[in-house]
């Protein structure tokens, strides 16, 4: 039993996301740390930077947790998403392996998506105020048809259909774990575990940036969030989101 995620839900049918939800109603009814927005249905369900997701109604998990960080320093954010990601890939675990974490917060199984994540933070000072933090997560949706270039859902990996209140509530200790191991203090925890599953760390493989095609090495990720590769011209090249191309 998770002590501080999903303490109290909120269930709803249909929203255009629940991020928007959130964002928008989260000092309106200052909700308790950990408090779930879930939604049977997305109109308009978000990604990174503009994109959708895709999700058949009553088939997956799409939902925002609410966390008010607020000891953490606003430029360790990343942290933040992190803690989510190693949540959601431990419970992606459970079914299968090569579980792994897609800088900068994408949960794929082999070389296939099966959870996005999308970080809203408040700043408040130098601290963070509020986190809302979206999560969609396929888990019995067996067909895709909006384009996206490689989803899988955790029903690939069972051999029955999945509960999903049972998902979610592995979903809400998982996250817990971690989420106290931040408030902890121990980061170095938190850094080391990601970058285990990071997608292709220490991996030779190609990628495309402004200068064009490159080969290089995933090396980590930084303090703030951002991408190491080493490139085979031995420069330690480092990028933000949408800077670099994964080939």
């Amino acid at each position: 039993m998770s002590e501080i995620i999903g303490k109290k839900i909120i269930k709803l049918d249909e929203v255009d996301s629940t991020n928007n939800y959130a964002t928008k109603n989260i000092e309106k009814y200052n909700w308790s740390e950990g408090t779930i927005v879930l939604a049977r249905q997305q109109l308009k369900g978000r990604g990174q930077i503009n994109s959708s997701w895709e999700s058949e109604p009553n088939k997956n998990l799409l939902f925002s947790i609410v966390l008010y960080p607020q000891v953490l320093p606003a430029h360790y954010q990343f942290l933040i998403s992190k803690v989510i990601a190693l949540g959601v890939a431990g419970v992606a675990k459970k079914y299968t392996d090569n579980v792994f974490i897609k800088w900068p917060n994408d949960v794929y199984i082999g070389h296939k998506k099966v959870a996005g994540i999308l970080i809203e933070n408040s700043i408040m000072g130098m601290n963070i105020g509020w986190s809302v933090c979206g999560i969609g997560l396929n888990v019995n949706q067996r067909k895709f048809t909006g384009g996206a270039p490689n989803p899988v859902s955790l029903i690939h990996f069972s051999e029955k259909e999945i509960q999903l209140d049972d998902t979610l509530n592995m979903l809400c200790e998982e996250i817990d774990g971690w989420y106290r191991i931040l408030l902890a203090g121990e980061i170095d925890k938190i850094d080391v575990a990601y970058a285990d599953r990071l997608y292709r760390y220490n991996e030779k493989a190609l990628y495309s940036d402004n200068n064009g095609t490159f080969t290089g090495t995933i090396a980590g990720v930084n303090e703030i969030g951002q991408l190491l590769i080493r490139k085979d011209t031995g420069l330690m090249a480092t990028y933000n989101f949408k800077q670099v191309e994964y080939l």
